[in-house]
């Protein structure tokens, strides 16, 4: 069962100065005009909203992204973002989820351009004879725990216990990967 406590007060931050320009945002009319100290009925408006949203946000938050710590990460910059919003508008529940669904398809967005990026950054092929280039494509198709063991055991010439020390796991095991490692590359390489 999850805990579903809330706080009784929220961050001391939604109240600092200058918590737009922190994010990038740009300050409005609104934020120069307001008094440096906490408005008191945006804060209770806040508190009342936190306390009936704040799960079915992280939910919500989850489902799209499918990290519970990015969820929360991402609901609590909504709240803030909310908090500067709030004396704005009359519906802060639809607000908020708005805010929550727009900073997830935002994070997707990022991590997709992340991906692109790292993809082009990847080191150029190896240029191999054409023997050791077939070996290579064999190799890199092997599962993740085999192809580790296979390189540690013979790139390495590391002892089995070893590899099984450094890999963590058991030494039977690590007997098993690179047995099974070696079938499938002799299959995979035989004339």
């Amino acid at each position: 069962p999850e805990d579903r406590s809330v706080p009784t007060t929220l961050p001391d931050r939604c109240n600092a100065p200058g918590v737009a320009e922190r994010r990038g945002d740009m300050p409005t009319e609104a934020h120069a005009a307001a008094p440096t100290g906490a408005d008191p009925d945006r804060r209770d408006r806040l508190a009342a909203l936190y306390r009936e949203e704040h799960a079915d946000m992280v939910r919500l938050a989850h489902l799209l992204t499918g990290s519970s710590a990015t969820a929360e990460d991402l609901v609590h910059e909504a709240f803030l973002r909310v908090y500067d919003a709030i004396g704005r508008t009359e519906r802060p529940g639809a607000y908020l989820r708005r805010t929550v669904v727009n900073l997830c398809h935002s994070h997707h967005r990022r991590r997709g351009v992340e991906a692109r990026w790292r993809e082009r950054q990847a080191p150029p092929e190896p240029a191999l004879p054409p023997e050791l280039d077939e070996t290579w494509r064999a190799i890199q198709a092997l599962p993740t725990h085999q192809r580790e063991a296979l390189v540690l055991r013979f790139h390495l010439d590391l002892k089995v216990a070893d590899v099984a020390a450094l890999l963590g796991r058991p030494v039977g095991t690590v007997k098993s990967d690179i047995h099974r490692g070696l079938a499938a590359l002799t299959e995979e390489l035989a004339p």
